[in-house]
C-alpha cells in the first residue's frame, strides 16, 4: 500500500486518452479512475527466437506484489514525454538503458487486490537489447528472468495467474509487432 505521506500523482485521462489533470496515485487506484500508463517489453534474439525480459514485482508493492510482469511498467508524468518517462523508469527499475519504440496502446480495467482497481490506457514500448548487466531495484523488483515468447503465449490459464492482469494484453500487442515487423 502507498504510504499516507507519499504524494505521487498519475495523469488522469478520458477514453480518448486526453489529459484531464493529475490525481494522487492511491486515489486513482482506490476509485478505479482511468489514467495513462506505459509498459516496456524488452526482447533479445536468442537461439532463433525472441525472449522477453520479465520481472517479478517486489512483494511490498501496493498491488500485484510477487507477480511476474513485463520488463518494467509505470505511469505517465505530466511534464515529461512518455518515451522519456519509460526510459527513465527502465533505468530506475532494471538498471540499464536502451532504445525504445512506442508501438501502440490498449485499454483495461481490473481489480488487482488490496481494494485497488487498475483502470488504464497502457502505452506499449518495445526494445531489442541484451544488456551486459541487469541491476534490478529491490524496491521494485524481486526477481527477473528471460523467457521465450512462444512459451509465454502457450501458458495454460492456471499458470497465467502468476502474472499481472495487464501482462498478456501487452504481450499480445508486443509479440504481434515483432512477428510482423522483426526488430533487427
Amino acid at each position: 500500500m502507498i504510504a499516507a505521506n507519499e504524494s505521487r500523482f498519475v495523469l488522469r485521462v478520458n477514453q480518448l486518452d486526453q489529459p484531464l489533470g493529475l490525481i494522487e496515485k492511491y486515489e486513482a487506484h482506490r476509485k478505479g479512475l482511468l489514467h495513462r500508463a506505459f509498459s516496456v517489453f524488452l526482447f533479445r534474439h536468442f537461439n532463433s527466437s525472441f525472449q522477453l525480459l520479465l520481472h517479478q514485482r517486489a512483494l511490498k508493492k501496493y498491488h500485484s506484489g510477487g507477480l511476474w510482469t513485463n520488463t518494467c511498467c509505470s505511469h505517465a508524468e505530466k511534464t515529461t514525454p512518455l518515451e522519456q518517462t519509460a526510459k527513465n523508469r527502465l533505468k530506475m527499475e532494471m538498471g540499464f538503458s536502451c532504445k525504445l519504440d512506442l508501438i501502440g496502446s490498449f485499454y483495461y480495467k481490473a481489480n488487482v487486490g488490496n481494494e485497488m482497481i487498475e483502470h488504464e490506457i497502457d502505452h506499449v514500448f518495445i526494445g531489442l537489447h541484451n544488456p551486459r548487466f541487469i541491476r534490478p531495484n529491490p524496491q521494485e523488483v524481486q526477481n527477473y528472468k528471460w523467457v521465450d515468447v512462444e512459451i509465454l503465449q502457450r501458458l495454460p490459464q492456471k499458470s497465467r495467474e502468476e502474472f499481472t492482469v495487464w501482462f498478456f494484453q501487452g504481450l499480445e500487442l508486443a509479440s504481434n509487432f515483432i512477428k510482423i515487423f522483426p526488430i533487427e
